[in-house]
């Protein structure tokens, strides 16, 4: 059982060397596909925690809506809209090709992530899974994107995948209820089903439960103050990043959830109540160093 803490952070975040010259993409690329009508925010939370997460450039593809709102939040934000108010099977080209490009200009220091705020129409879930059944790169697998893979599991089976769902959401990606086991009864069948689709699974509980299938690992970080919208779109962004440093899931689920947690106890240190998720982001600064 590993307990995970900030001793973890301290391999990932090292000084950079001086007078080295590093470039762009050295420290990953990440691809964040969701958004929609409605939930415009959920892909700039996650492009803006991977940012301050350490990653060298964030592209954002989201419906045309999402996209332009995006882009007006911060020069930082780059959106590219696809035409319609929601994914469509017929972006499917698109994502797929935006993805080759990404993984070509970073030199394979890259990750996705998909699901946040796309909504669960039929067809958005069916091409998120198309599109997933066709990559095999490092992704975040969140939120819509966890109601899609649950209709059809097997196609994240061996992938060098991190799905974040929470308690109903685990339901739906695996058909087990666990709201009423013990947490102790929760950690062996995350395990089980890390294990079954030899993928990582980060449980988003209390303490939060994380297995690759061979090992669990717990974390403590965080704070009730984190139940305000957001913070879900957050840890996928810290976690992405990680992913595109060429991390593993398992190491990467561990130091995301606690850089998000822990930015968010000591963010909501000050703030409690009026704690937003844009306060976190800004918090994860003093979290890494």
């Amino acid at each position: 059982m590993i307990e995970v803490n900030r001793d973890i952070l301290k391999e990932i975040f090292q000084e950079r060397e001086k007078g080295k010259y590093y470039r762009k993409y050295d420290f990953g690329l990440v691809l964040v596909i969701g958004g929609g009508e409605f939930y415009s925010g959920s892909p700039a939370l996650s492009a803006m925690a991977a940012f301050k997460t350490g990653c060298d450039m964030v592209r954002i593809i989201s419906p045309r809506r999402a996209a332009d709102i995006i882009a007006s939040f911060s020069p930082n934000l780059s959106a590219f809209p696809l035409e319609g108010k929601w994914l469509e099977e017929k972006h499917l080209p698109t994502l797929l090709s935006m993805t080759e490009a990404a993984k070509s200009v970073s030199r394979g220091n890259m990750a996705v992530v998909i699901g946040g705020g796309a909504g669960r129409s039929e067809e958005t879930k069916k091409t998120i899974s198309e599109y997933l059944s066709q990559i095999d790169i490092p992704a975040v697998v969140d939120a819509a994107a966890i109601h899609a893979v649950g209709e059809k599991p097997e196609i994240i089976k061996g992938k060098p995948f991190l799905i974040t769902p929470h308690t109903f959401e685990f339901f739906v990606l695996t058909g087990r209820e666990i709201y009423k086991l013990s947490h102790e009864e929760k950690q062996t069948v995350v395990k089980e089903e890390a294990e079954k689709w030899q993928t990582t699974i980060l449980l988003k509980e209390k303490p939060d439960i994380i297995s690759d299938g061979q090992e669990i690992a717990l974390n403590k970080a965080g704070t009730p103050y984190m139940s305000v919208g957001g913070t879900g779109d957050i840890l996928a962004g810290v976690c992405g990043a990680l992913l595109a440093r060429r991390i593993n899931p398992f190491v990467a689920a561990q130091a995301g959830v606690f850089i998000a947690c822990r930015a968010g106890e000591m963010a909501a240190e000050r703030l409690k109540d009026s704690l937003l998720a844009t306060d976190i982001i800004e918090t994860i600064p003093e979290v890494l160093h």
